[in-house]
């Protein structure tokens, strides 16, 4: 099936250019003003924009935290991403303690295969380090594992800082790629254990009890530790200027250093966890958590800059009724928010519109960066002759209104609710085949694939 894109507008990590696209199968075989080539089928995308297919590489479905489990498996979670314009999601293997990296990443195969509707990869987590764990690695590399995550905070997952030098070390020669939470646990606990005592214990104790001063010292002291350990690391869900101090401290001592942030850390602030509604306030505890307003125009300079990498979502939704747990206790109220469904949207309409960031840097951060940063590259990151052709329509004159009951995640509330897009997704296009349409998805069968992924080319 030869399918030809006639008339719209390609959007790259460079620029802007009118060209038509043309797609044989699977694949990207043309691109160029006014092709001629016959075409079984031809899409008028005049007016409108073509993006590569986007990346989100911090995804949890299906995750199992706070005696819960997220409201989005991967097959609810990936028809959110795939009608968002996200052809692609990095979803994080999750082993307990004490079990194998290999048991991990079976358990994620047996969620993910079969079930999910975009094509699919998955980082590794490491909540300990021991030999038995480094001599798993060189095999999950050859299984397309090639980026890892690590916490500095959360008891059943956190590493100390010996365990972090070691693994940091032994990933650098295998050639992995790192992603690290950083968040201070030790400060973390005291605080919440004063909150406590005090009797404080609603949504508005979680920002206080995970200040910006959390962060910035874990960024600091990973940094350093990455610098004993010569390993490149990712910052993942960066939130506010003093980590990004850090970090730029880091870049100037000639460490290579990517950072991640999200939608919800530059448009939303920490003034919601202030509401006396415990459910209006709950539903937007995540970790870390919002900052102060004042942050977002630093995270925006960070964006246009270059500073920041990649935008991804952190996508661990939970219904209002699983946030409910921590009514009477902050701490026990399950963090995370939806998201994967607006991540592109939100930035266009709020970044690109209003002048913050360009398209061409909105594609870096949502695709290119991507897939250079976890090795799928060229595959996938970008609209040229040989990639896949993923696909995304978008019509600048579509505007719409985000809200709960259209979105396709299986929770129930959006933390979006009310924003008004500049412009809408008219299609989506995965590997050569339209799968949404208007909102619609077109298939009801999952078309999504496991992506075998190579070293970091960022």
């Amino acid at each position: 099936m030869r399918t030809l894109f006639k008339g719209g507008t390609v959007v790259s990590g460079s620029g802007m250019k009118r060209a038509d696209l043309l797609v044989e199968g699977e694949k990207i075989t043309g691109l160029g003003r006014n092709l001629g080539a016959e075409a079984d089928r031809i899409v008028d995308v005049e007016d409108c924009l073509l993006f590569p297919g986007f990346i989100d590489a911090h995804t949890h479905f299906d995750l199992d935290v706070c005696a819960t489990t997220t409201a989005d498996d991967f097959t609810s979670g990936s028809r959110a991403a795939l009608r968002g314009g996200t052809t692609t999601v990095i979803d994080f293997a999750c082993p307990d303690r004490g079990e194998s990296l290999h048991h991990g990443l079976e358990l994620w195969h047996e969620k993910a295969d079969g079930r999910t509707y975009c094509d699919y990869g998955f980082h590794m987590t490491i909540d300990e380090w021991n030999e038995s764990i480094r001599a798993e690695l060189p095999d999950l590399f050859a299984k397309g594992i090639s980026s890892f995550k690590m916490y500095m905070t959360y008891p059943a997952m956190m590493l100390g800082d010996r365990e972090l030098y070691w693994a940091l070390k032994e990933l650098r020669r295998l050639g992995g790629t790192v992603g690290v939470h950083c968040e201070n646990a030790g400060l973390i606990d005291g605080m919440v254990s004063e909150r406590k005592a005090f009797g404080e214990l609603s949504p508005a104790s979680h920002p206080a009890t995970r200040p910006v001063i959390a962060e910035a010292e874990a960024v600091g002291r990973l940094l350093r530790i990455a610098q004993a350990a010569e390993c490149p690391v990712t910052i993942v869900h960066l939130t506010c200027g003093e980590a990004l101090k850090e970090v730029e401290r880091a870049r100037r001592r000639g460490q290579k250093v990517y950072v991640e942030t999200c939608p919800q850390y530059l448009l939303l602030d920490e003034s919601v966890y202030f509401n006396p509604d415990y459910s209006a306030a709950a539903r937007y505890v995540c970790a870390p958590p919002l900052r102060e307003k004042a942050e977002q125009e630093g995270l925006w300079k960070a964006l246009r800059k270059g500073e920041i990498q990649t935008v991804s979502t952190d996508h661990c939704s939970f219904t209002l009724a699983q946030k409910d747990a921590g009514r009477e206790d902050f701490t026990r109220i399950p963090g995370g928010l939806p998201g994967v469904e607006h991540r592109f949207e939100l930035l266009w309409s709020y970044g690109v519109v209003k002048k913050r960031i360009s398209a061409a840097a909105l594609c870096r951060l949502l695709a290119e960066n991507p897939a250079k940063l976890y090795g799928l590259f060229p595959r996938k990151g970008r609209l040229a002759v040989g990639g896949d052709a993923d696909i995304v329509v978008y019509d600048p004159g579509a505007s719409h209104v985000i809200r709960a009951e259209d979105s396709f995640s299986a929770a129930d509330y959006d933390p979006y609710e009310g924003f008004v897009t500049a412009g809408g997704i008219r299609e989506v296009w995965l590997r050569g085949s339209r799968q949404v349409e208007g909102g619609r998805l077109l298939e009801e069968a999952p078309r999504g694939s496991f992506l075998v992924r190579g070293k970091c080319q960022l």
